[in-house]
């Protein structure tokens, strides 16, 4: 990834951040971890009240959920897919916290369906939390994956591997 893309992102959330009201430096940092290669844009949360913290995360990150959502689609509009880049919004060590407990659902699913044969389903997780569940259960050899249902009360489905 060239700087011109952090560059493109740390200006438009800044600017998205000013528009509300809510003025804040933006850092960016790429990581690359099981759940895929992405640009974190980290909002520099100093400038902030806990109250603007509090409606920036919104509840369960719903709030910052739609921020990641509306750079992914903005900052990647009109792009060939190899061009396109992964943005993941940070505030307060949220995205961080998220992955560990993503992670520990993950191992949980896996270890559940592996003893009991049975299909273990998770609810409860946005679409983006889906997509990173599904990495997370890639290193399971055995087990395979799924959604099941229509939103808001889609899940992701684990189950031992139909041979």
């Amino acid at each position: 990834m060239g700087p011109n893309r952090e560059t493109t992102g740390v200006d438009w959330l800044q600017s998205l951040l000013t528009l509300q009201g809510m003025p804040s430096k933006v850092k960016s940092q790429w990581v690359e971890n099981e759940a895929g290669a992405s640009c974190w844009l980290i909002i520099d949360d100093t400038s902030l009240t806990p109250e603007q913290i509090d409606t920036l995360l919104g509840e369960g990150g719903i709030v910052l959920d739609s921020i990641q959502y509306l750079a992914n689609t903005t900052l990647n509009l009109g792009k060939p897919q190899p061009e396109q880049q992964a943005y993941t919004i940070e505030l307060c060590g949220y995205r961080e916290r998220r992955q560990a407990e993503l992670r520990a659902i993950a191992t949980h699913a896996a270890e559940q369906a592996q003893t009991t044969g049975e299909e273990f389903e998770i609810g409860a997780l946005s679409s983006a939390e889906r997509r990173q569940v599904h990495h997370f259960l890639k290193v399971y050899e055995g087990l395979e994956t799924f959604s099941r249902g229509k939103e808001p009360d889609r899940r992701l489905v684990v189950r031992l591997a139909k041979s």
